[in-house]
């Protein structure tokens, strides 16, 4: 196993059978539903270990799919088990619009579960080439030449993460920005960020009314960055 990326532990930083045919496209909602809902007994399955996977920005789903797609034709689903993009929710506020996103924990990255990759073992050396060769996978994240697994505790962390009920909100706007109000009394106000309040989906802004300025709380659809 060699011409591996520079050594970083597995968080720092971020981090032949005949073919057959093809599976049918999945749709994306039966892709993300497969990656969250994996079972606690898969996850920390005796005899499997997850590594990460270091991709080319932006080719992550294409190399979870490609992979995917090889275990298929090549018969190798007891080599190779999961590959997960690692998501969260997050609402995104945009132009007077709420929408839920997803978006990536770790951008260039793939979380994969496989049989232990021993260095020597030839079922290990099949899995690791059928790994490393696919489009756009660069490496594993590695210590050397040997890809280095991630622990119980690391996959738990990651896995609870995508499965938070509550999703986070994006703002556009910092504190401290002008922004103009789109809504409510205060409409074409313009007005500072003074607090964000990401739990409540709430801001505060600072407007000048009568020589003074004045705090207005506000939801984070009624403003917008200047």
């Amino acid at each position: 196993m060699s011409d591996e990326p520079e050594p970083i532990t597995a968080l720092s930083g971020i981090i032949a059978a005949e073919p057959r045919k093809a599976p049918p496209r999945r749709r994306r909602s039966d892709e993300v539903d497969d990656q969250e809902q994996l079972p606690d007994e898969e996850i920390n399955a005796p005899g499997r270990r997850w590594y990460f996977l270091h991709t080319y920005s932006g080719h992550e789903n294409k190399v979870r799919n490609a992979i995917r797609s090889t275990v298929e034709q090549m018969d190798a689903k007891d080599r190779i088990f999961h590959v997960v993009v690692p998501t969260e929710d997050e609402i995104e506020i945009r132009e007077g619009q709420r929408r839920t996103v997803k978006k990536k924990l770790y951008p260039g990255y793939v979380l994969i579960q496989t049989i232990e990759l021993k260095e020597g073992d030839p079922v290990s050396d099949e899995a690791w080439h059928l790994i490393r060769n696919t489009s756009g996978v660069t490496g594993f994240v590695s210590s050397g030449t040997r890809p280095v697994p991630l622990s119980p505790q690391e996959v738990n962390h990651i896995l609870r993460a995508m499965r938070m009920e509550q999703p986070r909100v994006r703002v556009g706007f910092l504190v401290g920005q002008s922004v103009r109000i789109v809504g409510g009394p205060f409409e074409d106000f313009i007005g500072t960020v003074d607090e964000i309040d990401t739990e409540k989906g709430k801001v505060k802004v600072l407007v000048n009314m009568f020589g003074r300025e004045t705090p207005v709380t506000l939801d984070f659809l009624e403003v917008e960055k200047l």
